[in-house]
């Protein structure tokens, strides 16, 4: 008896029968590349906006280190988003 996540990876490979391909050597290059680029980007963010957060509670500025918190969660995302949509790209030029 199968579960309903086989049934649905199932459903899902006959919709999209060049999912199954397996990626290229530059193919896996680039995704290594872009994966690099994105966690310096995430880095830098971080670090930056760390550093903002840290001087916010050091003078006491509860409400400026909430929008810091909330600006970094978004920074994240936001890149994240960014480096998957890349990576879909290069994985969808086969």
């Amino acid at each position: 008896m199968k579960s309903a996540y086989e049934l649905a990876m199932e459903r899902l490979a006959k919709s999209d029968p060049s999912a199954n391909q397996p990626l290229t050597a530059e193919q896996k290059a680039r995704l290594a590349d872009i994966d690099r680029v994105y966690q310096g980007k995430l880095a830098e963010r971080e670090i930056f906006l760390q550093k903002q957060l840290n001087d916010a509670l050091a003078t006491g500025n509860a409400e400026e280190a909430d929008k810091i918190r909330q600006q970094l969660a978004s920074e994240k995302a936001r890149l994240q988003e960014e480096r998957e949509e890349e990576k879909d790209r290069v994985r969808g030029g086969r």
